[in-house]
């Protein structure tokens, strides 16, 4: 079963290695299904000058495949952003966090003027929720927060022992029915305390590459 699930993983990730403009500067995610794109980078030396890394674990793994680390604050534009996800619904709104790393994607992907989300086919659903929302959540304020999710239906549970790249928190909030996508991430968002929520809705991947097992599905 894990075989198949990671067969499908790096169908995903090779299709999307096929999106990468030669000699360019392309934001790199985290996760399982991306580790097979920076492996598969490996293997094509010079298809990028660099990457803007989502995770001090992406970027070892991008260090070690020959491929340096651009920092977003010193350019002007990214063409694109390729990362997994967690939940894909058919409007291509996600969630991601399983990693931890959501704070540092959600601003790669809204610097990226093409976002491609690349996933098993496992992770696509009808309504998001199924897999529990990350919240990043400053230290001080876990409890605060904890108590404000709960109001808004939600089961909030500390990962303890877990500490993001950014020295933060995360809750993940098991429970919720996601109905409007867009307004809860723009709601949970104006929590004070809250750093980022793991819902990409607002701004949703433009391309979803879905590996299958006859394939790969792109919407």
């Amino acid at each position: 079963m894990v075989a198949d699930t990671d067969a499908k993983k790096r169908r995903a990730a090779l299709a999307a290695l096929e999106l990468v403009p030669k000699d360019s500067i392309i934001g790199v995610g985290t996760g399982s299904t991306v580790k097979f794109l920076i492996e598969a980078l490996a293997t094509r030396p010079g298809l990028v000058r660099a990457a803007v890394s989502s995770s001090d674990d992406s970027s070892t793994r991008l260090r070690a495949a020959g491929v340096a680390i651009a920092d977003l604050n010193e350019l002007s534009d990214l063409a694109l952003y390729i990362d997994g996800a967690d939940e894909a619904n058919p409007a291509r709104q996600l969630i991601k966090g399983g990693g931890g790393a959501l704070t540092r994607e959600k601003i790669i992907a809204s610097a990226a003027r093409r976002f491609v989300c690349i996933v098993d086919d496992g992770k696509i659903v009808a309504t998001l929720g199924r897999f529990p929302l990350p919240v990043e959540v400053i230290p001080m304020a876990r409890a605060l927060v904890s108590r404000a999710l709960t109001a808004h239906g939600g089961r909030p549970v500390w990962r303890q022992g877990f500490t993001t790249d950014n020295g933060n928190y995360i809750l993940d909030v098991h429970g919720l029915v996601i109905d409007d996508p867009p307004a809860l991430e723009r709601e949970l968002n104006q929590i004070c305390g809250v750093v980022t929520v793991g819902l990409f809705a607002v701004r949703p991947a433009d391309v979803l590459l879905i590996g299958t097992a006859r394939g790969v599905d792109t919407r």
